[in-house]
């Protein structure tokens, strides 16, 4: 039985795929650690705030 040129890709894509979703789970995790990290520093009153006011800016 020969490899098709499709089953010689798929290994590649799968791991395309792989280092994508780690990299999104990364900047998530860093992403949660800095609002954590405000969080602390801040406290909640001016971290609710901060969020408040970076949000009617937007709209």
């Amino acid at each position: 039985m020969s490899a098709q040129p499709h089953d010689v890709a798929a290994p590649a894509q799968g791991w395309v795929a792989s280092a994508i979703l780690w990299g999104a789970a990364g900047i998530g995790g860093l992403v949660l650690l800095a609002a954590a990290a405000l969080w602390f520093h801040f406290g909640t009153a001016v971290f609710f705030e901060m969020i408040a006011a970076g949000v009617s800016a937007c709209f």
